[in-house]
């Protein structure tokens, strides 16, 4: 099996009954890890499918392969690519950074001008972040957004978060702001 036998694609309408499986993958993930998770539900990964903020793969036998989605906060200044999960049956095969990249180029376009920010204790992600044009940052540059920070109190990690007054945690901060920094990767042709 190779990259080749998936489709990448800003998620539609068609792709919400992946909702529930993408939900418990993320979850039984960040378990596995032993690693926090800002958990969702079912209907808020519906609500992003359908907003057209979403990317998905798929095998090309119609099986979820992969899903990431787009959040803003600031009032639309700040950007995070959030959820990504591979299914574990297609790992290793460069599907992570494939829906990275696509979700990347689609927050650049439906948000212009936004900088776009994570915070991930994964190693691959921050990998992928640094090849896309992230650079790591202080907790202090990105969203002051309360709501943003609410997402994080399903994290095993909460607590110190809470105890560095949101300056620090065990994440790993990044960001892209588009009026400083350029994409070290090429745009996919779907999204110029």
């Amino acid at each position: 099996m190779t990259i080749d036998d998936f489709v990448v694609r800003v998620a539609d309408e068609g792709d919400v009954c992946h909702a529930v499986t993408i939900c418990e993958e993320m979850a039984e993930s960040a378990k596995a890890r032993g690693t926090g998770i800002a958990r969702r539900t079912p209907e808020y990964v519906a609500s992003k499918i359908r907003e057209g903020k979403a990317v998905i793969a798929l095998h090309r036998d119609g099986r979820w392969a992969g899903f990431s989605y787009i959040e803003t906060w600031g009032h639309g200044r700040y950007v995070a690519n959030s959820g990504l999960i591979v299914n574990p049956e297609f790992r290793k095969l460069g599907l992570a950074k494939s829906i990275k990249i696509k979700t990347f180029f689609l927050s650049l376009k439906l948000f212009p001008g936004a900088k776009l920010f994570g915070l991930t204790t994964g190693l691959a992600v921050m990998r992928i972040n640094k090849e896309l044009g992230y650079g790591p940052v202080t907790y202090g540059e990105l969203t002051d957004d309360d709501h943003f920070w609410k997402g994080c109190e399903s994290c095993v990690n909460y607590e110190i978060l809470l105890s560095k007054r949101r300056q620090n945690c065990l994440c790993t901060a990044m960001l892209f702001d588009p009026a400083v920094d350029t994409p070290k990767i090429e745009c996919p042709d779907d999204l110029k």
